[in-house]
Parts: structure tokens; sequence; C-alpha cells
């Protein structure tokens, strides 16, 4: 039977995979050009890690392989990134194309005369070559390969000969990467204008939905529609993530019943999100920590508006290319930066609330009276988030001392997220309570859930801006509320300070479609 496999290509004879016919389809294309004869396009091929354009190339390299017009060849160059020497790395690379194709050695001295080995005195027929980790070479390295392939497009251009008696005999290129190679990192302007792009998008909800039915179908085990859904809600339909957690759920915490329920799912997304390594994960938070990478991740987490993204700014521009962020469209010319996924915010969230505050320090005093916030089947959590409103003003001193600030030394607002997070985890943990934390728009909104004593208690938190976000907060918490199918939502709001005749006047529940929502103004003082 097929498996879930997360860890490089796939191979289809063993894994289960979407045919992705489209893309295939397109990158051939792309290398052979619309007219053959008259030569094929210079692309690059680029997505996050673990997003599949390996195999999809894999497969346009099998595919290319049976038209005997053109040698096709794919080079991986992970092992040359090390390499500073430009002349080492073009020697490399002709060495290993000469071997391949069986040709004469050739003597490479350095960029001039790297040229040669595309001509007609050297290849014996027009060559498409597939170049995998291209982006991963020394920026000198990429600057001047690249710049040799344009010239020789451009000379193929130029000449009206067919594609096998032109100047230089190197069709189609394919530059694959994390990045879109030679775009804005390159200070210098790129070198390789004449490249097209092909970016390797994640999987559909219908693709995602066809590889589980496809599992159904040969292990005869149920999985539940609402699971299969909660999946691509989760990872968006990116490969290596939907994959990976694909093998958690059905092979290494499968419990074998006949049907795979939201309770399996909920198990192995607890595992995933706390305890269990992913190399995908693992890379992203090794970009995340990284200044100045930090910075505007943090600026995301903030509730009160939305940073339009910028595909030319070269911090919005490596952390998306990495895999860290992604954008929403909102309307035909306006474009807001978001985080990829649900699960990638949740375990960068996860990440920086532990980094900041990896110890809570003492959270009441031993013989301290808590009934009036917690009992042993009651949670008012009104009193739980005035309670870390003191915790915060009373241990500030030492809490907040090495938080991250903004260049006008104030602190982030997602800092007293990640604090309130760590506070009330602590706390609910000591009673066997359980904190989640849910993140419904991909950027600003941060909502938590709290499992108590069999109950459910959900929490919108915001910063209070004034009296017109305060009114859009209730209807979103009220919302909320109905989703989760709660008739009671507290909404938190964060402010430096608070007059008491303002606390009264707005502290008042708030009643939509049979909700309540319960405004809690959380002081937590001046940042500066």
């Amino acid at each position: 039977m097929r498996t879930f496999s997360s860890y490089g290509p796939i191979d289809i004879e063993f894994n289960y995979y979407v045919p992705r016919q489209r893309l295939i389809d397109q990158a051939s294309q792309e290398l052979l050009g619309e007219d053959a004869n008259k030569g094929g396009h210079y692309i690059t091929v680029w997505a996050p890690r673990q997003a599949g354009k390996s195999w999809i190339m894999q497969q346009v390299l099998w595919r290319l392989w049976k038209d005997e017009r053109f040698d096709t060849i794919k080079l991986n160059l992970e092992h040359l990134k090390m390499t500073e020497e430009v002349i080492h790395v073009i020697q490399v690379i002709t060495s290993e194309i000469t071997e391949i194709l069986k040709l004469p050695d050739i003597k490479i001295n350095g960029l001039e005369n790297f040229y040669t080995l595309f001509k007609p005195t050297t290849l014996k027929k027009p060559l498409i070559l597939i170049m995998d980790e291209f982006d991963a070479l020394h920026p000198n390295a990429i600057s001047g390969i690249a710049g040799v392939f344009r010239n020789i497009y451009n000379a193929r251009r130029d000449s009206s000969l067919p594609s096998a008696q032109k100047p230089y005999l190197l069709h189609g290129v394919a530059l694959m990467g994390v990045r879109a190679v030679l775009g804005v990192e390159n200070v210098t302007g790129s070198p390789f204008n004449v490249q097209r792009s092909l970016h390797i998008p994640n999987l559909t909800p219908a693709e995602v939905t066809e590889m589980f039915t496809w599992y159904q179908q040969e292990s005869g085990q149920k999985i539940e529609d609402q699971v299969v859904e909660r999946v691509y809600y989760e990872f968006q339909g990116q490969p290596g993530l939907t994959c990976w957690f694909g093998e958690l759920l059905t092979e290494e915490y499968n419990k074998h019943q006949p049907t795979i329920t939201m309770r399996d799912f909920e198990n192995v997304y607890g595992l995933a999100t706390n305890a269990l390594p992913n190399n995908n994960i693992l890379n992203i938070i090794s970009k995340a920590k990284q200044e100045p990478y930090q910075k505007l991740l943090l600026d995301m987490f903030k509730t009160e508006e939305k940073i339009e993204f910028r595909y030319d700014d070269p911090i919005m521009n490596y952390l998306y290319m990495n895999g860290v962020v992604s954008y929403e469209l909102v309307d035909e010319s306006t474009h807001y930066l978001k985080f990829p996924c649900p699960f990638v915010q949740k375990r960068l969230f996860n990440y920086f609330a532990y980094q900041f505050f990896g110890k809570s320090g003492r959270l009441y005093q031993p013989f301290e009276d808590l009934s009036d916030t917690i009992t042993e089947d009651s949670l008012n959590v009104a009193n739980l988030l005035r309670r870390f409103g003191q915790y915060l003003d009373k241990n500030r001193h030492w809490l907040l001392k090495n938080a991250p600030r903004r260049s006008d030394l104030r602190l982030y607002e997602a800092v007293y997220h990640f604090n309130l997070y760590r506070y009330l985890t602590d706390f609910m943990r000591r009673r066997g309570g359980q904190v989640l934390a849910e993140f419904p728009t991909g950027n600003g909104q941060i909502d938590l859930i709290i499992r108590y004593a069999g109950q459910v208690f959900g929490i919108e938190v915001k910063s209070y801006s004034d009296k017109a976000e305060y009114d859009k907060g209730l209807v979103q918490a009220a919302r909320y509320a109905k989703k989760l199918a709660l008739t009671e939502i507290t909404l938190a709001l964060f402010v430096e300070a608070v007059p008491e005749t303002e606390r009264l006047k707005y502290e008042i529940d708030y009643q939509q479609d049979g909700i309540t929502v319960k405004p809690v103004f959380v002081e937590v003082g001046s940042s500066e």
C-alpha cells in the first residue's frame, strides 16, 4: 500500500501524490518553446522548501528525455554552495555536463570561455539544462553564470537559423531554487532579465482531498470529511507539511480504528504543534528568529492594522521566498502580508512565546484565595484576565526587561500576547486545563480557547485604540463565538491605562444574536 511522504521527491509507485499535470505541461512547454525549431525559454522555477518543485521538474526531465531532438540534463548544485570561486563552480558544471553527454574534456579558465561549452563545436545537439539549487550558489557565481546565459539567449534570438544551427546550442534553461533568483536581492540589477518565472503553488483543496480519498480506497479505513477539511485549512495545501501530517495521521499515530476522526486529528495536531520536529518548520524558525526578519514577524502579530505586502522589500521578499510569510489579495491593487498557514503561525507564536517568556515566575501567592477566578467546575475569565494585569504590573521590572522593542523603544504589541498566552497556559495547566491559540485571519487577529472542566471558553484579544475599533471588536468576537458554538465570549482589550470611569462605561456586556460578549480591559502600563 502507498504511504504519504514528505522527504524529498516522491516515488509515484510507493507514495500518494497529485499528478499536477498542468504545471508539468507548462514547464515542459516553456523549455521547448512555442516553436521548438526557434528555441526554448530560459526560466526560473521557484517555491518555498518542500513545495514539490524537484518532483515536478523530475517529471519534466523524464518527459523531455523522450524527445530525441534534444539532450536534456538535470544538475544538482547544492554541493557547490560553499564554493566562493566562480571558476571552480563553472569547471565542475562543465565537467558534469561533458561526463553525462560523453563529450571530450574541455578546459575552462574563466567565464569568458564558459561559452565554449555550449557551441556547436562541443555539443552534439541542442541542450535543455535544468539546474537545481541554483540559488544556493555564491552570489558571484549566480551573477556570472546568469550573465553568460543571458548573452547566449540573446545571441540565439538574434539568429534566424533553426535551433540546431544557432551559434549556441543551449536550447532551454530552468534554474530551480527557493527564491526567484536574480531578482531584488541582486543590488546591481538582474543580469538575467530574459527569463520567465514559474512559481510552484500549494495544493488546492480538491488535490488534498484527492490524496486522502486515495488512501481511504487503498486502506479501507474511513476518514471523516471534517478531518480532511481541517488538514487543508491548517496547512493551506503546502505539500511537504500536508504529506507530513498525512503520514502522522495514517501511520505513526493511526489507532487502526475503522474511522480516523476529529479526535484523532486533535491528538496528532497537538503532537505536531508541540512535540514533533519537522525540517520545514525548523528551517522557517531559523529564518524567523534572525534580524532584521524577526522585527517584521513580531509586527505581524499586532491586532490593530495589517501590513501592506511589497515584493520589492528585501525583508518581505526573503521571508516570502522561504515560506515564512505569504500575502492575501484584498482587491486588484492591494495585498496584505500574512502567515502562509495557521500551523506555521501557531508554531512561530509558540516559539516566540517560550523564547521571550521561558519562565513565568510566581503566578499567585501560595495561600491566595482563587475562588473568585477558578473552582473545580467553573472559570471566571474576566477575573483571570484581571489577575494577569496584576501579575504583569508586579513583575514587569524583570519580565519585560529583555523583551524586544520597536525602533521607538516601545514594546511590540505581540510581547503582551506572548506573555498572556504563557500566563494562561501555566495557570490553567496547574488545574488540568488547556489553552490553545487560534489565528483565523492569517495576520493580526488572535483568539485564545480555554478548555477546562468539560467546558470551552473563548477570548478574542485586541489592543484598544479607539471607540470605533472597540465596537468592531465586539461584533468580531460575537461572530467568533458563533463559529465556536458558544453563547458567551470575552473580549480582552490591551491598553496602557484606563480611567475607572471609562472602565465602567465600556465593560458592559454586548448582546448579538443570542451571544454575550464580555469586554475586559487589561492594563499593561507604559511600554517606554
